[in-house]
């Protein structure tokens, strides 16, 4: 009897014994996993924005005699307007045109509508006459830093953009004839030669203060 009672008990430990082992495993898992996860959610700040705080800040506060930083006017954001034109009715040429936008801004441009109808245009209201993109935050200074020190570069006999295209509210607007100034295009694929609008949006107050906001930003004003 005392046999079978120990031959018994021997079993009914090794089953104890292996729901122990499991649970520790489980509970490694997720400690090796929590000291991974900070490290992977680092990143570099963009170039111009630390620019802008480290120099443009300071520089625009003596200026126009600041008295809180808050008063500082800062770039919000980037919109960028295509017209369809005369390729409103191509379905091909138009996601060709919508593809080169997003190349050039890093982002899924939005579709525009016609808010009226215009029979010499032949346009219908609600039809689709464009796309535009609106950048923020990085996206919006990542493209500002490429449109002024590689883009504008690129641009033939250029001499500066002109310093009377704001609105009167602090905003600058300007026109692009071409896309291939853009490194992202590539001249042999593109089917035709198309031009956009930019539109820097600031929140200055006065044309003067976003002047110099976009200049100390490193946009060339034509003299």
């Amino acid at each position: 009897m005392a046999d079978n009672k120990s031959k018994s008990d021997k079993p009914a430990e090794k089953k104890a014994a292996s729901p122990k082992k499991t649970s520790e495993a489980r509970t490694a898992a997720p400690k090796a996993e929590s000291v991974k996860t900070p490290l992977a959610k680092s990143a570099v700040e963009n170039r111009l924005r630390v620019y802008y705080k480290e120099t443009v800040i300071p520089a625009l506060m003596k200026h126009f005699a600041y008295k809180n930083i808050n008063q500082v006017p800062k770039l919000e954001k980037v919109v960028i307007n295509m017209g369809y034109g005369d390729i409103k009715d191509n379905a091909k040429s138009v996601q060709s045109a919508v593809e080169e936008l997003r190349q050039i801004s890093g982002q899924k441009p939005a579709v525009t509508t016609a808010k009226k109808s215009v029979a010499n245009f032949k346009v219908k209201q609600g039809m689709n006459i464009g796309a535009k993109v609106t950048l923020r935050n990085d996206r919006m200074y990542a493209f500002a830093d490429k449109f002024i020190a590689v883009v504008l570069p690129r641009v033939r006999d250029f001499k500066g953009v002109s310093p009377k295209s704001f609105d009167g509210r602090g905003n600058y607007s300007m026109g692009v004839k071409e896309q291939l100034i853009f490194p992202e295009i590539v001249y042999d694929q593109i089917e035709k030669i198309r031009g956009f609008d930019i539109c820097f949006v600031t929140t200055a107050k006065t044309d003067e203060e976003a002047k110099e906001l976009l200049r100390l930003l490193g946009l060339p004003f034509a003299k």
